[in-house]
Order: C-alpha cells, then structure tokens, then sequence
C-alpha cells in the first residue's frame, strides 16, 4: 500500500508558483527534479523490494487478465472522464488490455530460459523509467511470453528533448518570385497546353489517397519549456509510431540488467538468450476488404501496400516521404538511392540499346563480317590438341556477326559515355541526398556518440583511458595488439582472394581439357561447337563456385572482422562491409577478367605452343575472336546472379511464412489465424536480415560494377540492370511490407560507406573499358589497318571501304608439317581440297615459314601494340579529366536549396522571437489585470 500511494503522490505532485512572487532564491525547477529523482530512486528501492518478496514475474499468475494493465498516468487523465474507449482498440492487438495505452515495443522470451533474474531487474528498471509494461502468453505456445511496452507522454517528452528530435511547430509560408506579365502569359499557356494532355501516369494520385500528404512545417528541437511554439492536436499522435518505437528502443538501450559497469542494454540482453526477439508492431493487417480508393485505407501499413508494394503500381514514383514515417530515415534513404539509381540507368540502358541497334542496322554493311562469311577458302589451324579438325574460316560467320553488334563503331563512344555516366550519377545523387537531407530535417542531425561493443568491453576491460569526449573511462586497445590483428586479418583476406584465384585456375584447366573433349564428342552439334560448349558449361560451374564460395566468405569475413575486435558497430559494420565486398567483387569478376585480358593473349603459335604445366595447351579465342566469350560471360553470370538474388530475397522469407501459416492452420483452423493478434502475427514472421541493409546494398553495388566496368563487351548491361531494379523495388517493398517484422526505424544522413565504393567502382571502370576496348576488342587493329595498311592508308579515310582485306591482313600462315607430335591433328584437311593441307591460317601478327625469322613478329605487330597502348593512355586521360570537370562544374547543393536553408534558418527565428515575444506580453498583461506593478520589465 505505501509503495501504490507513493506512486500516485509522485503522479499528483503539482507545485504551483503564485504570481505574486518575483524574486526569490529558491530554483522551483531545480526542486521539482530533486523530488522526481527522490521518487525514482524510492521507486526503484520498493521494486527491488517487491523482487525478493513477491514471486517470479515469470510465473503464470501474473498472465491472466487484469492482473498487470496500464497504470494511470497524466496523458490518460487529460482525457474526458466517462469516454469511451473504441472496441476496435482493444481487439486489434494494438493497445494494451484497456483500449488507451499504445504498444510501442514488443519483447519475447521463454518461460523456460534461465537467466529469469536479469529480466526481472531489467523490467523493474524498465518500470522505473516511466515505461508501462503488460504480459501476455502467446496462443500457440504457453512457452512465449509477450512483454508490450508503452510510453506514456512525460516519458516520450524527456527523451525526445534529451534525442534533439525535430517536431513541426509552424507551417511553412512560400514567397513567390515577382514574376512579369509576359512570363505569367507564357504559364498560362503552359498550363492551358497541359490541360490537355493526359495527367501524369507516374505520379501517385494525391486526392485518392489523402494520407499521402505530408505536413509541410518547418521543424525544431522538442522543448517541453517551449511546447506552445509545437502543432500539437493530439498528444497520443503528436510523435508517430516510427518515433515512440525509437524512443523507446533509446531507453532500453540504456537500461541495467545486473551489477556492473557494463551491464546495459538490451542488446546485450538479447545476445546472451534472456530476451528471444525484440520489435515494434506493423501497425495492422496489410490487407482490407474495402477499396483504398472509396474507403481510405486502414493503417500506413496498408497504405505502403497499395501505393508501393502492390506489382500493380510498378510504373509509379515511390512515396518516400511515407516510407520514411514508417521505416525510418536510413530504409528511406535505401530506397531513395535505388530509386535514384534506377532512374538514371533509363538514359544509360537506352543509349546502350541503341548501340545494339546500331549493331544491327550495319550487320549487313560491315565489311570485316562479310570477309568473313565468305572466307571459303581460308582454312584455320585447329585450336585444341589432335580431337580439333581444321576449320574453314567462313564457319565462324555466325560469331562474327554476333560480334558486331556489340564491337561496332559506337562502343567507344558508348565506353565514353557511361564513364562520364558514372560521375554524373553520383554528383547529381550528392544533390539528391541534400534534398532528402533537408526534407527530412537530417542536415544538421548528428549521430549520437556510439556505444561500446560488448565483444570489445570484455576483451579490453582491464586497460582503461579518458574518453576525450565524454571524459569517462573506457576500455582501450593498444596500438600493438590492433596493429597485429589487422595484420592477421590482411593476411586472411589475401589468403582468401589467392582461393579465389586458384577457383579461376580450376576453370581454365576445365575449359582447356573439355575444348578437346567436346571437340571428340559423337554428337554433331556439340562437336562443330565445342568452343560454345566449353564456354558455356564453364559459366555455369562458375556460377555455381562463386554461390558456393559466398557462403564461406561470409564466416570467413565475420570471423576476421571479430578478430580485428572493432571498437564500435559501426567501425564492425564498414569492416565487414568491405571484407564482404572485397570477397564478392573478386569472386564475381574474376573469371571475367581472366576472359577479357588472359584468354587467348599467352598462348604462343601454331608449332610453339605455351603448355600448362608443360601439358595443357592454353586455350585459344575464336577465329572471330574472344570479345564473344565475354559477352556470354557476362550475360549468364548477371542474369542468374540476379534471378538467384530475387528468388532467395522473396522466396525464401515466403517459403517459411508459408509454412508457419500452415502449421497454424493445421493446429487452429483458418479462423484461427485471423484472431490472433498483431503482435503473434508480427512474431511469426520472419526477422530483418542480421546486417540490416548489407544484403541489398551489396546486391545492387555488384550489379553497378557489372553495369560500368565490362560495358564495353556488353552495352545491354545497363537494360538489364534497369529491368532488374524494377523488379528489386517492388520486390524489396514487399519483403518490407508483408514478409519481415517492423524494423526498428533509425535515422542516417547518407548511405555511408558504399558512396565511396561506389566511386572506387568509377574508377576502375575507366582503367577497365579502356583496356577491353584496347585489347579485347579489335577496334585498335581495325584502325590500325584502316589508316596505315588498308586501300585508304595515308588518305585519312577509315569507313568500311578501307576496311577490304583486313581479314586476310589478320591472319598469319603455318606449315602444317612444323605441328609438335602431340598437337598434331588426326585428320590431314583432305576433306577441304581432296589433297593433304600444306597450310593453315591462325589470328596473329607473324612473319610466314619461309622468312628469315620463322613466325617473328612483323611491323604490324609493334604499330597495333603502340596504337593500343597509346590508346589507353589517352582514353584514360581524357575520361578522368572530364569526370574531375563535371565533379567540379555541379555543385553538391542546389543553388535553390541553400537559399531555401538560409531563409528558412531567419524565418525560424524570426518566429521563435515573435512567439516568446506573444508569450511574454501575454504574461504582462495578465499580471496587469491582477493588479501587480514590476519594475524593470522586459520587453
């Protein structure tokens, strides 16, 4: 009975200062806090009390209804007395057993896990905050227990002013530019011109749906002293859902479990198995039977269902602005940047179309694939050991033409162009960001000092130093020790990349013993194609490796950056971000590079052959050359990387999902499902990745690295990636919406450390296109001849007249009898001519048998190798001073947006005087109708 009736005293406690005293010693604010302290700590010491006296609050009896409820408290007071409370509040799994007090968070643990004692001491402690708690047992297992947290509004208050979160106070007022009369005769015709033309399909229809407007306000810091300057309606709705559920995850992240400096937080709590899970509730079903169009919709949840992750919507902008109120800032910046980037590839994928087009359109007139095709009489050496027969040249056709529409005349300038795509995309996404930034109040948010990682505390603990910050002790790590483990940790992953490589090495030792496999096989049409085949094939078991080796990088990468014992989650966030996409990067590309740069460059000549260890002979590329096998390359690995993605994104959550629902169904019936109530649906659903946003970060970077640094093999890249991202937002959003519980809404100012992977990824991509333009792709040679060889040298000409005979200038001859024994083909070419074959044609710069230097180099040779290098030289140049002159000519901050920040910064204190201003002679007049004289006033 004391403890209850010191519980209302502390509620009812009102101190109230007659106006009559002016001046006095005593600091009546000072007092109140002293006498809230003292009620805490009472608080705090009946609790403990009531744990060694009373039973476990873990047992059942304190389950059933009624038992423990929401405790009165000032917020419920203010409302009318006698009101009634909706039935649908207390049945939708939303309020706590009486219809008034909201679930701001949920917590779940099992009755049978041991560490009951540090629960109880958490949620006294929790108590003791001014957080109001409620059990519940779950309805499919007696085990579960259900603890739903509510802040009351003086909790909410105190920790939004201690967290600076920016609520609306004033709405804002927009000037308009003076305007003169001929440009306000120009818009009216606009307008009048547009009123014709079908409404905007892509934008989300704002009338229909009401709710997706947002209060267009200016915002400041919460202030419980200066709450009259705040739009306040409601208080129960002042801070939304998104908001209450933070505030409260910042308390119990700061909350004691046990005796000790470091035993806080229920993270940790959550680590050791005292609490299963933690999260906060969807607000409501995601599904109505009514029509969102005629009655609204039910919650923001089904809301985001209909305008965002509905496949019927696929075409329409994202509502931002919503995703953030209820996912929190850093999703909403997720997904602003995938949005972002999936409107920019647009220009990117319909100049890389019309490259293929272009490809197309001139497959007839190109000079090198009509030589080509009619290449009957040239016969190639065989281009495996013994099994390959000789070939006539004009059976590559096929392939020469499917090179041409992606080597053409305008794949340089399609490289060019995505370069400076790259640096444009990411200026103008800086901008992007400022906007978002300054929309959604994060321009002058900082994040809060982080906490220390429990892993660090307990390994360091004993050598302690000053934080310079907060002045407090704190474990410290010797410069020693982190140096020795970053070593450690650099050694693995350069033993893990040397994995890879070998990875590679199994490849090529796979292509080079099937080439002559497939090239023996009794089937006619794998055996004409061997080549093909071989490609193929080793795409696929490619593919499979690198899924294969993604599972072992994750541990791999998890147990180093462990080891590496980082100070805070964030600094363990962006080392395994990078270990992670180190890994991925290297495995995904690797094999690619080896195709682009490797195949066919060391493989010596007919006669001469370079051997893997002095038995293997190294693959060669086509006669039509090795630009071919990239494209398959790429094309396979991207379309089933992304199809592999998507499926283990979606279908994975929905195959689990779906068989919990039909496990309860089996046990309660279909009707049975639908009572249950929110938090027991959110619980059976599945958790948020473990990494947060890593997945789809890394996901949607690997593809941009696809997209940019081999777009030179491959222009339909950028089109597939866009039809891909159409897909991963939709699908993402539905994932978000229908499949995972809430997660806990955070806030970020940028996507953190991929912006700068992103530009290493620019980087690079120059360096790449340069050299498969250079090397891969016969674009040198063809200008070399054009200009210095061809019917046009010397004239300044290069069009497909001088291109005649260039397929022959290309090609050098061998002696059929200089073949080594064992690469010796077994037939002798009589099917060609009738006769044993004297000669044969390989692709390469070499002087004929009979010269004075047997299969030497010829001057060819040196001037192609010097336009190639020259080449990269220059392409480099110019595309890196172009990207550093569009990185220097667009500003990061719109020139709009800082003079909207600078008016607005004078505007809000403007209004901040104005309204002290109305408060202060407000006050002075009524002391005046009271009768009461004071001297020196002010204003």
């Amino acid at each position: 009975e004391g403890r209850e009736d010191l519980q209302v005293n502390q509620l009812e406690t009102q101190i109230w200062i007659k106006p009559d005293i002016q001046k006095t010693d005593v600091d009546f604010s000072e007092i109140l806090n002293a006498i809230q302290e003292i009620a805490k700590d009472v608080n705090i010491f009946f609790d403990e009390l009531e744990g060694v006296n009373s039973p476990s609050k873990d047992d059942d009896s304190l389950l059933h209804h009624g038992n423990l409820t929401c405790t009165s408290d000032d917020a419920s007071r203010l409302e009318v007395v006698g009101e009634e409370v909706p039935d649908k509040n207390k049945t939708n799994g939303l309020y706590f057993r009486d219809g008034k007090c909201r679930i701001d968070y949920i917590l779940v643990y099992r009755k049978s896990n041991p560490q009951t004692e540090k629960r109880e001491v958490f949620e006294r402690n929790i108590r003791a905050e001014g957080l109001q708690m409620e059990k519940e047992s779950s309805l499919t297992n007696s085990d579960i227990i259900f603890v739903k947290l509510h802040a009351p509004w003086e909790v909410l208050g105190k920790y939004a002013e201690l967290m600076n979160v920016r609520m609306p106070f004033r709405r804002k007022i927009y000037y308009l530019h003076r305007r003169y009369k001929f440009m306000n005769r120009i818009e009216k015709q606009i307008s009048r011109f547009r009123g014709w033309l079908p409404r905007k399909p892509m934008k989300l229809d704002k009338e229909t749906l009401p709710d997706l407007e947002e209060n267009d306000c200016y915002t400041a810091p919460f202030s419980q002293q200066r709450i009259h300057h705040f739009i306040i309606h409601n208080k129960d709705t002042f801070f939304n859902n998104a908001t209450r559920s933070r505030i409260v995850h910042h308390i119990l992240q700061r909350v004691k479990y046990e005796e000790g400096k470091n035993k806080i937080g229920l993270n940790r709590l959550l680590s050791n198995g005292s609490y299963e899970a933690a999260f906060p509730l969807h607000e409501g079903s995601y599904r109505s039977k009514n029509s969102i169009k005629t009655h609204g919709a039910e919650n923001h949840r089904h809301l985001l269902y209909e305008c965002w992750a509905s496949w019927g919507v696929w075409y329409k902008y994202q509502p931002l602005d919503l995703v953030r109120r209820y996912f929190g800032e850093k999703i909403g910046l997720y997904f602003a940047w995938l949005g972002w980037y999936t409107g920019m590839l647009f220009p990117a994928a319909f100049i890389g179309l019309f490259v293929f087009l272009y490809g197309v359109t001139t497959l007839n007139h190109c000079q090198v694939s009509k030589e080509v095709c009619q290449a009957t009489d040239i016969i190639m050496c065989p281009i495996c050991d013994k099994y390959c027969p000789f070939m006539r040249l004009s059976d590559s056709c096929i392939y020469a033409k499917v090179t041409h529409l992606f080597d053409n005349g305008a794949t340089v300038f399609f490289a060019v162009f995505m370069a400076v795509w790259a640096t444009v995309f990411l200026e103008f996404w800086k901008r992007r960001r400022a906007v978002i930034a300054y929309d959604w109040d994060l321009i002058d948010w900082e994040e809060e000092e982080e906490e220390i990682r429990p892993q660090f505390e307990a390994k360091y603990s004993k050598k302690e130093r000053m934080n310079p910050i907060s002045g407090k002790p704190e474990p410290y790590q010797a410069f020693a020790d982190k140096c020795s483990r970053l070593i450690v940790s650099a050694s693995g992953i350069f033993f893990m990349i040397c994995v890879v490589i070998a990875a590679v090495f199994g490849i090529v030792i796979y292509r080079v013993v099937t080439v002559s496999t497939f090239a023996a096989f009794k089937w006619a049409l794998i055996r004409n194609n061997s080549q093909v085949a071989t490609t193929g094939t080793a795409v696929c078991i490619n593919f499979c490796i690198i899924m294969l080796l993604n599972v072992l990088y994750e541990k791999v990468a998890l147990f180093l950056t462990n080891l590496e014992q980082p100070r805070t989650e964030s600094e363990w966030e962006n080392s395994f971000t990078l270990k992670m996409f180190l890994f991925q990067f290297v495995n995904l590309n690797s094999s690619t590079f080896y195709i682009a740069f490797f195949l066919g460059r060391f493989t010596g000549h007919p006669g001469a052959y370079l051997r893997l260890i002095n038995r293997w002979r190294l693959e060669e590329c086509h006669p039509s050359g090795c630009l071919i096998d990239l494209c398959m390359q790429m094309g396979i690995i991207m379309v089933l990387k992304q199809t592999w993605n998507n499926f283990m994104e979606l279908g994975y959550p929905l195959i689990q999902n779906w068989w919990t629902r039909r496990k309860l169904r089996q046990e309660y019936g279909t009707q049975g499902k639908t009572s249950f109530p929110q938090w027991e649906k959110d619980y059976n659903l599945q958790p948020m990745n473990a990494y947060g946003l890593f997945d789809e970060y890394l996901e949607m970077i690997l593809q941009f690295g696809f997209t940019t640094i081999f777009v030179a093999a491959f222009p339909l890249a950028p089109l597939l990636a866009l039809l891909n991202n159409i897909i991963e937002i939709r699908l993402d959003a539905y994932k978000f919406v229908t499949q995972w519980r809430r997660p806990l809404a955070s806030r970020a100012k940028d996507i953190g450390i991929w912006y700068g992977i992103l530009e290493g990824i620019g980087i690079l991509s120059v360096i790449t296109n340069a050299f498969v333009i250079a090397v891969t792709s016969d674009f040198i040679p063809r200008l070399v001849y054009a200009y210095k060889y061809g019917p046009c040298a010397g004239q300044g000409e290069a069009g497909q007249k001088c291109m005649v005979g260039y397929v022959n200038a290309s090609l050098s001859v061998f002696l059929v009898s200089d073949f080594e024994n064992r690469s010796e083909p077994t037939s002798n070419g009589s099917e060609f001519s009738g006769s044993p074959l004297k000669y044969c044609r390989y692709r390469d710069y070499r002087d004929p048998p009979h010269s004075p230097v047997p299969y030497g180099y010829t001057l060819q040779f040196w001037h192609v190798l010097a336009a190639r290098l020259a080449f990269i030289i220059v392409f480099e140049h110019l595309v890196f001073c172009i990207k550093h002159l569009i990185s220097y000519l667009i500003p990061d901050l719109p020139k709009d947006l800082r003079d909207r920040m600078r008016r607005e910064k004078y505007l809000i204190q403007e209004m901040m005087y104005e309204a002290e201003l109305e408060r202060l002679q407000k006050e002075r007049k009524e002391r005046k109708k009271n009768g009461k004289s004071y001297h020196n006033e002010w204003p």
